[in-house]
């Protein structure tokens, strides 16, 4: 029997090898750490400290502004420097909350919980939303949000993304390959909330060693296995993850809950496991700093908040100078012009290129080859969803189809002309969803 998938997508040289054996190390922060108050899908948070106040590593400094939306914790102990706005990854000017760290770290008293069998519903979601826990696999929806779906008995699958399909990525592995109890345990948590799901684990099998030592902890556990998947980009989009291991579909009207189906990415569920296990907030998470032009690729422990200049450095700084730096992913990530900006719930990689590839490539006329049609997960013909949008005919756009985009850039990855396919159509996406926002 083969192993699962989904139609189309791409096989791009994945250069984990980089990073993929070198152990998680701790890294302690040092200076400034600043933490936007949006880190999340939703309303930004409400800052609740003031300039000049200490806090302690594990406090709240700002407040979820509604139901979408999450707090954030402070990763360090200091002293509040200011408030306001900030660079992020993206360019974008934030509002944030500046700590200087007095470099001893302490620490909040947290609240463990013996036993989590006699927590109710109410009280583990609670427990997960004041922890600011969220997607940490780059979209930051709260969950909290996705815990509480309209008609809970309705869910079958709690799927467990541990494909980790982006190319140099190796946080997600790292984590499992070192601590894969606490993976393990923050779906049983999950498991609780919803008992008539099964949980799944979907895990590429370019991570043989995962798949084996996963199966074996759970090999016990009734409602729990493990999925091998192919290794293929963009496995570990929801929409691909979902068909591959139970083989239902969703499209962009819908929620993985209408399908019957809850997806967490690895290091979110360790974060559920944190959160209600242990009563402690998000202020960690694993990052991955990689790529040819880095002197020692690394996967590090880090304090969200903590700049990426400081990450770079302690991965050895540059051997060769970087022509590329990205954020996150070749496929998906975002290419920054600088890297003195903080770190926040949802950046899991600093990737640093010797040779800035795509901007070599001349684009040409299409030459009409369908590679991009092939490539696309959703079955789009991303060809013509370009045209319509370098023309901004929004009604074509929208008539073939092109909010169904989920922006994996498999099609400008292929494409002989190199055309800029998924730039283009993510483009149109957004002014065509901004219009309909107009027309409400």
């Amino acid at each position: 029997m083969g192993l699962k998938t989904f139609d189309g997508g791409v096989h791009p040289a994945d250069g984990k090898e980089l990073s993929k054996d070198k152990p998680i190390k701790e890294l302690l922060p040092e200076g400034e750490l600043i933490f936007p108050v949006s880190q999340h899908i939703g309303a930004p948070a409400t800052p609740i400290v003031a300039v000049g106040d200490a806090v302690l590593k594990g406090q709240k400094i700002a407040e979820a502004g509604g139901f979408v939306s999450s707090p954030i914790y402070s990763s360090v102990s200091g002293i509040v420097k200011s408030i306001g706005k900030h660079r992020v990854t993206t360019g974008d000017m934030v509002d944030s909350i500046v700590i200087e760290s007095d470099g001893e770290f302490k620490e909040v008293e947290y609240t463990p919980v013996d036993d989590i069998s006699t927590l109710s519903n109410e009280e583990i979601i609670n427990k997960i939303k004041e922890a600011g826990v969220v997607g940490m696999g780059g979209a930051g929806f709260p969950t909290h949000v996705k815990l509480s779906p309209k008609e809970p008995d309705k869910i079958e699958y709690i799927i467990a993304n541990c494909a980790e399909c982006e190319p140099y990525l190796t946080s997600d592995y790292r984590r499992m390959v070192e601590q894969p109890e606490k993976l393990v345990e923050g779906m049983r948590i999950i498991l609780q909330l919803f008992p008539k799901a099964k949980g799944i684990f979907g895990i590429e099998d370019n991570k043989p060693d995962c798949i084996e030592t996963i199966a074996k902890l759970v090999a016990s556990e009734p409602r729990m296995e493990v999925c091998p998947l192919m290794t293929k980009y963009p496995q570990g989009g929801e929409r691909q993850l979902i068909h591959a291991t139970t083989g239902r579909d969703i499209n962009s009207k819908m929620l993985p809950a209408d399908a019957g189906c809850i997806v967490d990415n690895v290091e979110t569920m360790v974060a559920i496991y944190n959160a209600v296990k242990l009563g402690q907030p998000l202020t960690n998470r694993i990052f991955t700093v990689t790529g040819d032009a880095v002197c020692e690729p690394r996967n590090f422990y880090i304090s969200i908040g903590t700049n990426y200049k400081q990450l770079l450095e302690a991965a050895g700084g540059l051997i060769h100078p970087a022509q590329k730096m990205i954020a996150g992913g070749p496929m998906m990530g975002f290419s920054m012009f600088d890297i003195d900006v903080p770190t926040t719930k949802t950046t899991s990689a600093l990737l640093c290129m010797t040779e800035d590839e795509a901007s070599k490539y001349e684009t040409t006329a299409c030459i009409n080859c369908g590679r991009c049609v092939e490539a696309c997960p959703e079955k789009l013909v991303p060809s013509r969803l370009a045209d319509y949008g370098e023309r901004h005919q929004m009604a074509e756009f929208e008539k073939w189809y092109g909010l169904e985009c989920v922006e994996c850039g498999s099609c400008s990855y292929v494409c002989p002309a190199r055309r800029p396919l998924a730039q283009s159509v993510k483009t149109m996406k957004k002014q065509v969803l901004a219009e309909k926002r107009k027309q409400k």
